[in-house]
């Protein structure tokens, strides 16, 4: 094993070398790639509830409060947009409009509407839309097959 720390450094990159692709490395690289945030803490009928992020299909704020929107069910979350949307960030979650953060791994069809706004259809019967100016990230990492979260 190789480490070099180094301040003229920016990023942490993680290079793997190998004769051949193993199980052993390809559990390593799900190792590492997995984030480490694997719940949110909800709230229902005052009492507080861990949600599996696997489970959630949307998140979006309504007047001043955000929710998380689970097989048509709305548990309320104790934290802004914008930190959930980072926690969110490593996962398959992508921001759909300003009030919006949506699960990619739990839509189940997009329609295009009139307006320029895609249609998401979630595999729970639920439906958001995806605003004009996140409609190209949108293709970028679900229709055309990116991969970051920045459509790479």
């Amino acid at each position: 094993m190789q480490i070099d720390i180094k301040d003229h450094f920016d990023e942490t990159v993680i290079t793997i070398q190998a004769k051949e692709w193993t199980e052993e490395l390809a559990a390593l690289v799900k190792k590492i790639q997995s984030p480490t945030a694997k719940r949110l803490v909800g709230m229902e009928e005052d009492r507080s509830v861990l949600l599996e992020l696997g489970d959630i299909d949307y998140v979006f704020a309504e007047n001043r409060k955000v929710f998380a929107s689970m097989n048509r069910k709305n548990i309320e979350l104790k934290m802004k947009l914008y930190e959930i949307e980072e926690l969110l960030a490593p996962h398959q979650f992508m921001r759909f409009s300003k009030s919006v953060i949506g699960n990619l791994d739990k839509i189940e069809r997009f329609e295009l509407s009139f307006n320029g706004n895609l249609c998401v259809y979630f595999k729970s019967g639920s439906k958001e839309y995806v605003s004009r100016p996140y409609v190209s990230q949108m293709k970028k990492r679900v229709i055309l097959g990116g991969g970051g979260k920045d459509g790479e």
